[in-house]
């Protein structure tokens, strides 16, 4: 990133806090709840949106998180804060409820709920303040829309947005949209033919959604389309589940680049699978329309496809190219009147880094960051900028998961307090082969 000419920063400054967070996604919400309460520094963390959100127009009733509900914000940094899921649940009364009702996995609606409570009881987090620029000037410099306020330190995490190849046709037409709008642009599709695309848990979640529906609600027919050779489930399984343990994420930040890529390219599933649940509810749908309703032709599974474009059609819909992922060449073309993209999400640009993006390092097209998750940068070693969920090719799959987001934010918290807190046990998995590092920092 190149640094640019910016409006000058208005004067006089404003109050300085000793940590500003910009953006208020889970992972800055967790290190908001981990500061709340310290009187060894202040901090803010503000967002544009007006209120607080988290793929509200994704939240499809039945949706589940793919995390234990222990992987909340704080409890496997520090199982006592206030702001835990289960303090939570015992703030609304309604522990016992949730105890008895034995969910195979946390709903996912109940999980923004929990996020936005946290929130209204956290009087450091502001909303519908926008942070324009980050400069540097003795302190770090940040000009809001409302504002200019000054940090010893600046915490990044401003999320993801959604992603879609390259070439596709305005989403803004009614008759596409990327599943993060599912909520609100899916809610009419009766008798329409709808393509999916993308055979991740996004996609998996849409398609039961749309066959689930009732017969004068759902859609004539709807196309689930997947580059993967089949429609896996995600990868649960205690060991593969060490990919998620701190120690894990401290041993892959030491390999080099190219095997770190080779890794997360090889063990997608472990990250970006089915849930066996959704797999089992889509296969039961699929037997009930076809074998019990006996209807002809409700839906069409296409694994092993990428769709190479999508055309207008004469009779006012889509044309979708398909061709094999693997293999012979071949082209299959499938009509639909309603494009879904589930085609997963893409970390936000960094442009408000602008004033002082030339001072930073970086690895492609992520700032370099060290063991704290600190960007590396010319600047004093006492002042930091730290990046939450945006470092997945130096971290590893577990960078944009829920499961490391109370650690890393203990991390954050230790290098901004100068102290180091105890780490969990080493993994059962000798992760390097240099005996001196086994046990040290988790098990890295």
């Amino acid at each position: 990133m190149q640094s640019t000419q910016s409006t000058p920063l208005p004067s006089p400054r404003g109050p300085h806090f000793g940590c500003v967070g910009v953006g208020v996604g889970p992972a800055n919400l967790s290190l908001a709840a981990l500061l709340h309460g310290r009187p060894e520094t202040s901090s803010l963390f503000l967002d544009a949106k007006p209120t607080f959100a988290w793929h509200d127009n994704q939240q499809i009733p039945g949706a589940s998180l793919q995390v234990s509900l222990f992987k909340d914000l704080v409890t496997l940094a520090d199982p006592t804060n206030r702001f835990s899921f289960l303090a939570y649940l015992h703030s609304q009364g309604r522990i016992y409820h949730f105890v008895n009702a034995q969910f195979d996995a946390m709903p996912r609606r109940e999980f923004r709920n929990y996020l936005r409570w946290v929130c209204e009881n956290n009087e450091n987090v502001l909303f519908g303040e926008r942070v324009r620029e980050v400069g540097f000037d003795g302190v770090f410099v940040l000009r809001t829309d409302k504002r200019t306020i000054t940090a010893d330190n600046v915490v990044l995490g401003i999320g993801i947005r959604p992603w879609v190849p390259e070439g596709v046709a305005d989403l803004r037409r009614d008759t596409q949209f990327h599943v993060n709008d599912h909520v609100i642009r899916a809610a009419d599709l009766a008798g329409r033919r709808v393509a999916i695309i993308g055979g991740g848990q996004s996609g998996a979640e849409a398609f039961l959604d749309l066959v689930s529906r009732p017969a004068d609600r759902r859609p004539a027919r709807v196309s689930w389309v997947s580059r993967r050779a089949n429609f896996f489930p995600i990868d649960d399984t205690p060991f593969t589940n060490d990919f998620f343990m701190p120690g894990f994420s401290d041993h892959f930040a030491g390999l080099e680049r190219i095997d770190r890529a080779a890794f997360n390219a090889a063990h997608v599933l472990a990250s970006d699978g089915i849930s066996a649940h959704t797999l089992r509810a889509i296969y039961q749908r699929c037997y009930e329309l076809r074998f019990i309703d006996g209807e002809r032709d409700p839906f069409a599974l296409y694994p092993g496809r990428s769709v190479t474009s999508v055309l207008p059609a004469s009779d006012g819909g889509w044309e979708l190219v398909l061709e094999p992922a693997t293999g012979p060449p071949a082209v299959e073309r499938l009509g639909a009147d309603t494009v879904v993209w589930a085609t997963g999400f893409r970390p936000q640009g960094l442009d408000l880094l602008a004033p002082i993006a030339d001072r930073l390092r970086w690895e492609g097209e992520e700032p370099s960051i060290d063991q704290d998750f600190a960007v590396r940068w010319d600047g004093p070693a006492e002042h930091n900028i730290f990046v939450q969920n945006g470092a997945r090719a130096q971290r590893g799959l577990a960078d944009p998961n829920l499961s490391l987001i109370a650690w890393r934010s203990q991390r954050i918290v230790d290098r901004i307090l100068g102290r180091k807190s105890d780490e969990q046990a080493a993994s059962f998995l000798r992760w390097s082969s240099d005996p001196a590092l086994d046990g040290v920092t988790g098990g890295a």
